[in-house]
């Protein structure tokens, strides 16, 4: 019988004494997220969904009624706050989240007033739902565990020039991480997306919940992309970081016209299409401008004053012929941008980790490589 079975064939109360973190994460079983929506926006899982108890304004007044008058007064108060015609509109989304998810679990920030007090009246209208036990900070914890004992693994690392596919190589290799993807962020100075990054809990949050979907035994070597500490505004597990920096690399090497096509087609094709499908047309056009021209200015110290202004006049002009269909024009500053700036950095780069390196080749070699290891 699978996790997923067990858990779904037990009832409320005995799925109360047995929660499973890994189970709950790996067959992704809907999680019911009771905090306030700025303690859900602070940290959440991937599978949780906020219902919460309680507004914002509402866990601010209850939370100083508790710090001034003590337990039996803010719960007075709370149960006053949500009351009549609020109680029952929450109620009916958590029933209905009960009903469309009967294999998931309800939680608070540790298993307790909150979301006993949801669970409560869940029963009073008929409907059982189990507590995940410990709550939200149980949960956090088994995931930071599950990133300790990541960087523990053999490890090796994914590298390679700007635009030459490592993000895309990693699909294609079973136990491979994608840290871009746990960051929602590509780690260059163009690499956000057009929705926000995550922040440093979510994206820790994200990478646990990979790695304990992978259900990958100890010995088990896992492939990674080669990233510095950051990766846009979130950094690394120190433990992981260290562990990389140790780890055996990997090298695709791919022709400048390959990468630079690659990166046309990511930054300036898609990433195109992806604000205009956010934004429309117009305000679309505008917030990718915005976007290229941010990403341009954030290496601007390292181009230089003067290479950067000549860059900058050309991206202004490709914007502009943009505006009449003709995007090619972005290949004029992205080629030297590539060839002068990423491509000598990144030589450089792993020029201090030549000792690591132990194969080269294209994307096709370096994958044949990868899946005999």
């Amino acid at each position: 019988m699978t996790p997923n079975a067990s858990l779904k064939n037990t009832s409320a109360t005995e799925r109360d004494n047995s929660a499973d973190f890994r189970a709950i994460i790996s067959n992704k079983i809907p999680l019911m997220d009771v905090r306030a929506p700025i303690e859900f926006e602070k940290g959440a899982f991937n599978h949780a969904i906020n219902q919460p108890l309680m507004n914002n304004d509402e866990r601010a007044t209850v939370g100083l009624c508790y710090k001034n008058n003590g337990q039996e007064a803010a719960i007075k108060l709370g149960n006053a706050l949500v009351a009549g015609e609020s109680k029952a509109r929450r109620l009916a989304q958590w029933q209905d989240f009960a009903r469309a998810h009967p294999q998931g679990y309800l939680y608070c920030f540790r298993g307790g007033l909150r979301s006993q007090t949801v669970q409560r009246w869940l029963k009073e209208s008929g409907v059982n739902y189990p507590l995940l036990i410990g709550g939200y900070k149980a949960l956090r914890q088994f995931l930071l565990n599950e990133l300790e004992q990541l960087a523990l693994h053999p490890l090796m690392i994914l590298a390679g020039n700007t635009g030459c596919g490592k993000t895309p190589f990693l699909a294609y290799c079973a136990n491979s991480l994608d840290l871009e993807a746990a960051a929602g962020h590509r780690g260059s100075s163009f690499g956000g997306f057009v929705t926000s990054q995550s922040n440093q809990i979510n994206f820790e949050n994200k990478l646990a919940e990979q790695y304990t979907t992978g259900n990958y035994s100890l010995e088990q070597t896992l492939l990674l992309e080669d990233e510095g500490r950051l990766i846009g505004s979130v950094h690394l597990p120190e433990s992981l970081r260290q562990a990389m920096t140790l780890a055996p690399i990997v090298v695709i090497e791919e022709s400048l016209e390959y990468r630079l096509e690659h990166i046309y087609q990511e930054y300036i094709i898609k990433m195109s299409v992806e604000y205009v499908a956010t934004y429309g047309v117009e305000q679309g056009f505008i917030a990718f401008s915005q976007y290229l021209e941010q990403g341009l200015f954030k290496v601007r110290k390292r181009l230089g004053t003067e290479r950067y202004g000549k860059l900058k006049e050309i991206q202004s002009t490709a914007l502009t012929q943009q505006k009449n269909g003709q995007l090619h024009y972005h290949l004029d500053w992205l080629s030297p941008l590539l060839s002068e700036y990423y491509d000598p950095m990144y030589q450089y780069q792993l020029g201090l980790k030549t000792e690591r390196v132990i194969f080269r080749g294209n994307n096709t070699q370096c994958l044949a490589f990868c899946k005999e290891e």
